[in-house]
């Protein structure tokens, strides 16, 4: 089968390139019309029942090899990826199942965890209800609620102070943007399952259950502010 069609002669090279031409000739206008073949696509490229042939002979190969043979040992099934050799290995289980929490995952070294409130020297919260984290929160998950504070020299108290987990991104970017070194992101714990969302939010308690007294100093400068020795003088020469 065949199909005419007008092309101007700049592009007659270029789809020759990729279409037969079964003939060309120049109309009474003066354009090349070319006779062109139309490829059509072969029986068991257009039906559906060869691909879903293929696909389930895949499922089931991998059914099979993931039920007979043995499974890579434990230690490479609790990391988060598998030794190249025991990924590669034909006669090993490719299996990827977690048996969680008999089989933990070891988690990178930059993972974050669940946060936590720090405490001062009295054992009072450090937040200063400063509204930073919740300004610049993503996923607007932190609620804070402020009340006055009986300390002085500090005008402000969290009331409230509730993270939803089940909306936290894990960016980090309240523990960036805190100036008092208040609330941190380094348990190195992971956020447990729960059958009711309430029970995914973290509260202030919570919080300052996993918390410990900062070497801080409040309102510090420099890159040592997060220590209690004093920062080093600039050298002025």
């Amino acid at each position: 089968m065949s199909a005419a069609h007008d092309h101007d002669d700049s592009n007659l090279h270029d789809d020759a390139a990729t279409l037969t031409v079964l003939a060309t000739h120049t109309s009474s206008a003066g354009k090349v019309v070319r006779s062109l073949q139309v490829v059509r696509p072969r029986p068991e490229s257009a039906s559906f029942l060869v691909a879903t042939a293929k696909g389930l002979g895949i499922t089931l190969k991998h059914f099979a090899r993931n039920l007979f043979l043995p499974l890579r040992k434990l230690a490479s099934r609790a990391k988060a990826g598998a030794p190249v050799a025991e990924a590669h290995d034909s006669r090993r289980n490719i299996i990827e199942t977690v048996q969680y929490p008999e089989e933990k995952v070891v988690y990178p070294e930059r993972f974050r965890g669940l946060h936590r409130l720090m405490l001062r020297d009295d054992g009072a919260v450090r937040c200063v209800a400063c509204m930073c984290c919740p300004t610049v929160c993503p996923a607007h998950c932190i609620t804070i609620i402020p009340e006055e504070s009986d300390s002085k020299g500090i005008e402000k108290r969290p009331a409230v102070f509730e993270i939803d987990e089940l909306r936290c991104v894990v960016c980090g970017l309240c523990v960036e943007a805190c100036p008092c070194d208040a609330i941190r992101m380094d348990t190195g714990m992971h956020a447990g399952p729960v059958e009711d969302r309430g029970d995914a939010i973290e509260t202030k308690e919570s919080m300052l259950a996993r918390g410990i007294k900062s070497v801080a100093k409040q309102g510090g400068e420099g890159p040592t502010w997060r220590s209690t020795a004093p920062t080093p003088p600039a050298d002025k020469r």
